[in-house]
Order: C-alpha cells, then structure tokens, then sequence
C-alpha cells in the first residue's frame, strides 16, 4: 500500500508576523546546544505551522512529533521484544528521541506532558546525546536536535524547575496591526488555494534562508566572545537574579548564534542586548520587575535634596508639605505694680 503524501509545508520565508518568534527558531536551529525554544500563546498563532516549516530549512532533516499520550519508551527507545523472543541477541529500539536526531522535535501542549517525559526530553535537548537503561542493556545515541515546544498558558503552566531547562522563550499574541494581520490572511489564503504556485514564489527567499543556516551552524562554534560581552551578560543576568549559571550560558549562546546569522566576526554587546528578552523572560525572578531602585549618589555639593523638575532627587523622599500652625498670642509687658506685687 502506497503511503499518502505528505502535505505541502508553508514556506517560512512567507511566515507574516511574529519577529520574536522566528529569530528564536532560527537561533535555536543554528545551536541545538541551547536548549530549544519554549512557544508561549493563544490558539491559532501560527506556532506549529512555524515549527514545520523550520524544519524544511535544515537539509535532510526530520521533523517528529511527540503526541501527548506518548509513554517512556515510545521516546527514549525500548528493548526490541520482537528479536529477543526470536532468540536473537538483545537489541535496542530506538524512539523518538533519535529518530529526531538532526532534525526538529516538535511537542505541542508541552505543559501537558507528564513530568518525567520532559525531564527526559530536556536533558538529551541540552545535551546532545541519550544514554538509556532498559533490562540490563545500556544504551547511548546521539539526540542533537532542535526542540521546540508551544503551549497555551490558559490550559496550565510549567513548573519553574522545567521552564528554565528551555533555552528561550517567546510570548506571542495575537496580531492587532491591521496590515500585520490582513497579510497573514492573504499569505495563508494564497497558499491553501495553490501550494505548489506559493512555494515556488517563495522558493528564492526559501534558498536563501536555507543557505544562511547552513554557514551559520559551521561558523557558530568558532566565534570567540570579546570580553565586553561576558560583562554585558553577566550584568543582565544578575539583574535579572536569575537562578545558577544557565542564563549566563544560554545568552551568550545565543548572542554568538545572532552574530553567526548575521555574518558578524564575533558577537557583539548589541547581539546580547537583542537576544537577552529571549534568555531571560522566563528566568527572571518576579520581584525583579517591582524592586525599589537603588537610590542615586548624593549631590556633589551641600547637602540639598530638592528634587529637580524632571523629578530627580533622593529616592524615597517626599515633597514638603504645608505644616498647620496656630498663631500665639503674644504676652503683655507688666507694669510696675504688678512687679512690684510679684516681688
């Protein structure tokens, strides 16, 4: 029996909208090592149809989906029962995991997913390689593949613990630019109506693209990091009070896959400051964003603390207000008799 045919796969050079959210696919395909990317949002923003078509850039990659009701082994592989009750040696069964290697490992809901599934997940995504135990074998493939996850927050969230094992995070919402949103529909309208018309309009883009991540991921590794730039992301990531040494490690991955995509010879202070939202939106600690700030160096001169017009001023310090006074009336001078019985 003949398999069907795969559906033709919108182009992501056609995608409209979502900046965020294709630089941090991009940036994850060039460095598997960062971890994936966790997609943030409501329904029907375009998160699966972008994982898909990321999938299409990478040569000879494929594209596997782990459904919900996926068990263990059915990711990490299993004991092929079929040869061991043949009598055969024992042998290992592959699953998911490597059968995504070099490709892209799409889970949607994620936040649905039993927690042991995403430990597993997590661990061979930021690794690279996946070592199982089953039965008395011991077995170790490679798993370099480029995660992606989506969910919607509305239906659950990660556990904090989980949340930081992805290497970024986007929020997305829904387009409320007219023009933003009007030619997302005419891009999706033109390409149900005639797939094999629209790709081949895009197909030159499609190239480019193509060729850009491939001499990313071969010139990522090399770029050396100046130190400006491991002051500029440890300065971020303490400010963010982010947990450990994950984020410091993560930006500066991504800071050094931004400059390999734009063809820059080393990452730059601009690149961490571009790609620093991404790395710490999900890994800032919530009193960050409602913490006093440190108040400013005292004058130069004196000891005045008028606060300026633009409002500058020691922090913490309040305006004069009117104090009440009640008037006292003044004593009269005694004469002299009155002394003169006083005394």
């Amino acid at each position: 029996m003949t398999p069907a045919a795969l559906p033709p796969v919108f182009p992501f050079a056609a995608l409209a909208g979502q900046p965020e959210m294709r630089l941090a696919l991009l940036l994850a395909a060039i460095d598997p090592a960062l971890g994936g990317v966790l997609i943030e949002g409501p329904r029907g923003t375009a998160k699966s149809t972008a994982a898909r078509a990321l999938a299409e850039l990478l040569p000879g990659a494929a594209f596997v989906t782990l459904p919900l009701g996926a068990s263990l082994d059915h990711l990490v592989g299993s004991l092929d029962l079929g040869e061991a009750l043949a009598g055969h040696a024992l042998r290992f069964k592959p699953g998911l995991l490597a059968r995504a290697d070099g490709g892209v490992l799409y889970v949607d809901e994620v936040n649905l997913l039993p927690d042991l599934l995403i430990d597993a997940l997590l661990d061979a995504a930021s690794s690279g390689v996946h070592t199982v135990e089953r039965d008395g074998i011991s077995h170790t493939h490679a798993a370099r593949f480029t995660l992606i996850g989506t969910m919607n927050p509305e239906e659950g969230e990660l556990r904090p613990q989980l949340l930081d094992r992805f290497g970024l995070c986007v929020h997305l919402s829904n387009l409320t630019d007219p023009a933003e949103r009007e030619q997302a529909v005419r891009q999706r309208l033109a390409f149900d109506t005639d797939p094999a018309a629209f790709r081949a309009r895009h197909a030159d883009a499609q190239a480019r693209l193509a060729a850009g991540l491939v001499r990313a991921r071969a010139v990522v590794p090399t770029l050396p990091c100046p130190d400006a730039v491991f002051a500029r992301v440890t300065t971020l990531c303490l400010a963010a009070r982010a947990d450990g040494l994950r984020a410091d490690l993560v930006l500066l991955r991504a800071a050094r896959a931004l400059a390999a995509w734009e063809g820059a010879a080393a990452p730059t202070v601009d690149h961490v400051n571009r790609a620093a939202p991404m790395v710490l939106r999900h890994r800032r600690h919530p009193d960050t964003d409602t913490a006093a700030p440190p108040p400013p160096p005292p004058p130069a001169a004196g000891n005045d603390t008028t606060p300026s017009p633009s409002g500058d001023g020691q922090w913490g310090e309040m305006p004069p207000e009117p104090v009440g006074i009640t008037p006292v009336k003044p004593l009269r001078p005694l004469d002299g008799a009155a002394l003169a019985k006083k005394a």
